[in-house]
């Protein structure tokens, strides 16, 4: 009989600690998007890759984004953009378009300058405060390093990590480590912008935003 209590016991706290390892990891999703309505807008916010370079000007991601989900998609890419000049532009930008939705692609061209990380990184969160602020939601989508197999740069992880953002980490690795995707070694060609935008489209679908 004593044996039998201290099985279920041992079941019980066996089932408490189960739940509480599923409650942690759902913790650690960021919460859905907020629903885009027929008149919202997407901003996408970036350099040269949000800009379309490498391709014609309706194959950029942000034209293809607004086909593929029915949205009203503004394109705000400025090839050759740092983030710190991105830190000056945005709020204007979010003034203007108000959107409901940022799509934040940026840091390419600091590493390819050399810009040190924390600089970068520190630039990023101030983007993304800058949207936050004024109650705009915001998608992270990460750059690869500019080197061979260099992966993302950490700092979007942990961005991503901290403000409990949806992170786009895997497309513009996957399209830029491909040449059938690449206008040039930095740039999709409308292959790979088209790649990108249903990989977003996708992203958007999924975290409940259309």
């Amino acid at each position: 009989m004593k044996s039998r209590v201290q099985t279920t016991a041992l079941l019980k706290c066996l089932l408490l600690a189960l739940s509480l390892s599923a409650l942690a990891a759902c913790s650690d999703v960021p919460p859905p998007l907020p629903r885009l309505g027929a008149d919202d807008v997407v901003l996408a916010f970036g350099d040269s890759i949000t800009y379309g370079s490498g391709a014609g000007p309706e194959e950029s991601y942000p034209k293809v984004l607004a086909q593929l989900i029915g949205r009203h998609v503004v394109g705000a890419g400025v090839p050759g953009e740092i983030t710190a000049k991105g830190v000056q532009r945005l709020p204007g930008v979010l003034d203007e378009v108000q959107p409901k939705i940022l799509l934040l692609c940026l840091g390419g061209n600091d590493m390819l300058r050399k810009v040190e990380p924390v600089a970068t990184e520190s630039n990023l969160r101030t983007m993304v405060r800058m949207a936050r602020d004024r109650g705009i939601a915001v998608v992270l989508i990460a750059v690869p390093k500019p080197a061979l197999f260099g992966g993302n740069a950490s700092f979007y992880q942990a961005i991503a990590r901290e403000g409990d953002l949806h992170l786009e980490s895997k497309i513009l690795k996957d399209i830029l480590y491909d040449n059938e995707f690449k206008a040039d070694p930095i740039h999709p060609n409308a292959k790979g912008y088209r790649r990108m935008a249903e990989a977003i489209a996708e992203l958007l679908r999924k975290t409940g935003a259309v």
